[in-house]
């Protein structure tokens, strides 16, 4: 049986702290900030990037350099037979594509997984992976497996402000004026492979309903009689996070939820004050 490594990026949210209580691996994300290279969770914590966020420095997201990957892999490489290695989704990032024809010259060893997975749901194909792993799945077979569910997941995003989405040229200024006039929190959805806008919605309360009544309509028609991970993730504070965490638990009893915040990549576009709520379809072994 092969020794396989089980390898991610930041985007995950899963921390280099994480990484090694979990048993896999994490290539940080690196961030321009002010024309600065900083990595996620190396020398950029998430309270630093909030920090720099809110005082309106320009923050931008970039892929992780070719040498950087490579030097993961090789060095993965003395220790394990194979890797699978888990990127954000290609939809939201080049990063996939750059690493899937960097794997070309591995001879197979290393199988990048295009499974359109962002944040907490990357997170969870990171665990099953791991645990296919464990019960003696070859990297390939569980590339094959990851990419047969990638589009079983589902992310919805409310958001605090319009400001960072009028930056990043998502809406117009004008859209971003008069929704904030009329106290509108914009509910994204991830949905494969890009971020996109499912509803408006008048303040905070309305926006939690409608996130929450998405969800229940997946379960229990796209998801229906399938068991699945329920998840949370945010962009607000610790004590927020844990009320979201516990509206969701009291609309979906019996459900392990498991919160984390959301990925800096994510948060860049959509600012600090969001909350999501996640699920992916759990993988039969």
């Amino acid at each position: 049986m092969s020794k396989v490594a089980v390898l991610t990026d930041s985007n995950s949210g899963i921390t280099q702290v994480d990484a090694k209580e979990l048993g896999v691996y994490v290539i940080p994300m690196p961030f321009f900030i002010n024309n600065e290279t900083y990595y996620e969770d190396i020398d950029l914590t998430q309270e630093q990037f909030y920090e720099k966020l809110v005082d309106g420095v320009d923050i931008s997201t970039s892929m992780p350099m070719v040498g950087s990957v490579t030097d993961t892999w090789d060095k993965l490489l003395q220790e394990y037979d194979e890797i699978v290695y888990v990127p954000m989704s290609s939809g939201l990032s080049s990063s996939c594509e750059t690493a899937y024809m960097l794997s070309q010259d591995y001879d197979g060893k290393v199988q990048v997984v295009n499974n359109q997975r962002i944040s907490v749901t990357q997170r969870q194909s990171v665990m099953d992976a791991k645990e296919l792993a464990e019960n003696g799945k070859s990297a390939a077979e569980i590339k094959e497996i990851l990419e047969q569910h990638k589009m079983e997941s589902s992310i919805y995003i409310m958001v605090d402000t319009l400001s960072y989405l009028k930056k990043g040229g998502r809406i117009t200024p004008a859209a971003a004026a008069l929704g904030t006039l009329l106290r509108l929190k914009p509910v994204l959805q991830i949905q494969g492979d890009k971020l996109d806008a499912f509803s408006k919605a008048r303040g905070w309360k309305s926006a939690k309903k409608t996130m929450l009544d998405a969800m229940e309509k997946d379960l229990k028609e796209r998801f229906a009689g399938e068991e699945v991970h329920l998840e949370a993730a945010y962009t607000c504070s610790a004590e927020e996070a844990q009320e979201w965490k516990a509206e969701i638990e009291a609309r979906f009893p019996g459900y392990d939820v498991v919160m984390n915040p959301l990925s800096l990549s994510v948060s860049c576009h959509i600012g600090p004050g969001a909350r999501a709520i996640a699920c992916s379809r759990k993988i039969k072994l």
